[in-house]
């Protein structure tokens, strides 16, 4: 029986995850959390009974305990709760799955405590990616990862630990404005952006799949997992999402992991490492799947693409600016508050007023993450409301 927890028990991988624990019986919960949706997670704490919740909100947090005041299960609140579930004693592997930096604490903390880490949050790594990994080596902690592209990867490189890699092919499916031109962007609305033709996922990093600056995310998490040069990363699109990324060995051959477009089972992997089970999920029919296609990005039309291999190129701090300056940008598009070409030119401007710091901690990064939101929030107020 192997014990976990699950940051973001709520959100689009929690609850995927929570249906591979529904179909596998040698996983328990032990741990969850969310940040405002106190209505799902009363039901995942009744089905489940974890020994601990944690409701990153404070009010909700509240509300939650009133209704729950004869459950066995504690409810925790705020960033100490997320720390706490991440970090609890009894699980051997915690699901990061929280929304943009809020994962970063928990993850440093639940590394030193010594646990396994299946991480699907991106924002760890891009913004503190050698602070986790260090960390992470230091420990002898695993960190496996949950998105499809760096579980290909993973899964690519079993058994060929001592062949040199030449390139890592990360695919994208390029989201809804693949085919179209750069004219058409200007136009572009928030319902648009958010017709993904593939995946289900949050609001927020279906924007980023549109804007391609989720593959930029990737671009980095890939570096710091796998420690690889930048310029050996490259970006396919691949407009099936059946490929999910491949890894070309330095005597050309390319050993690629291919599946349906279902996130669960990366998930299943990473829980379940180093052994695969069949879990009763869709599994790929070549036949139907047909012809694949692979292009390269336009960078006319994908510049948060170019901005995250300038940030990652630039190093230090400016990764973490550049990703808190797209998590505001993304919020007043979906609030509606800008167009979705403003998204790259709000990045690119706090990026260009930002001074580079190569020495520096996890609480450094925080800081620097809210210099960035102020920045682009105000940039915003200045030449775009």
């Amino acid at each position: 029986m192997k014990n976990i927890s699950i940051l973001g028990s709520t959100g689009s991988i929690g609850t995927q995850t929570l249906q591979v624990v529904d179909a596998c019986d040698n996983l328990c919960v032990k741990a969850l959390s969310t940040n405002t949706n106190i209505d799902l997670l009363e039901k995942q704490i009744e089905k489940y009974r974890p020994c601990i919740a944690a409701v990153f909100n404070e009010e909700k947090a509240m509300e939650l305990k009133k209704r729950l005041k004869n459950s066995e299960t504690e409810i925790l609140s705020g960033i100490d709760g997320l720390i706490k579930a991440a970090s609890l004693k009894e699980a051997d592997i915690s699901v990061i799955s929280v929304a943009g930096n809020i994962g970063l604490k928990p993850t440093y903390e639940a590394i030193k405590c010594g646990k396994d880490i299946a991480l699907a949050t991106k924002e760890v790594l891009v913004s503190a990616g050698s602070i986790i990994m260090k960390e992470a080596r230091e420990r002898g902690v695993k960190i496996l990862p949950v998105d499809s592209e760096h579980s290909a990867i993973f899964q690519s490189l079993q058994g060929n630990d001592m062949n040199p890699v030449s390139r890592i092919i990360l695919t994208a499916s390029g989201g809804p404005f693949r085919e179209k031109d750069a004219e058409f962007l200007k136009t572009v609305t928030v319902e648009d952006a958010l017709k993904h033709p593939n995946w289900s996922m949050g609001k927020k990093i279906t924007i980023d799949s549109a804007t391609m600056m989720n593959k930029g995310l990737e671009v980095i998490e890939a570096k710091w997992l796998f420690d690889i040069d930048i310029k050996n990363i490259t970006v396919a699109i691949h407009p099936q999402s059946i490929v999910h990324s491949a890894v070309e060995y330095a005597d050309g051959a390319v050993i690629a992991q291919m599946g349906t477009p279902d996130m669960r089972l990366p998930i299943a992997y990473a829980l379940n490492y180093p052994e695969r089970m069949d879990m009763g999920f869709e599994k790929l029919d070549i036949f139907k799947a047909g012809r694949l296609d692979f292009y390269k990005p336009d960078p006319e039309k994908f510049k948060c693409l170019e901005l995250a291999y300038r940030a990652i190129k630039t190093g230090g701090t400016m990764p973490a600016v550049m990703n808190a300056a797209n998590e505001k940008a993304v919020a007043l598009f979906l609030n509606k508050e800008i167009k979705y070409l403003d998204i790259p030119y709000l990045i690119e401007k706090t990026m260009d007023a930002y001074t580079v710091k190569y020495d520096y901690t996890i609480d450094d990064i925080e800081d620097v993450d809210r210099w960035a939101r102020e920045y682009t929030e105000n940039l915003y107020k200045l030449t775009l409301r």
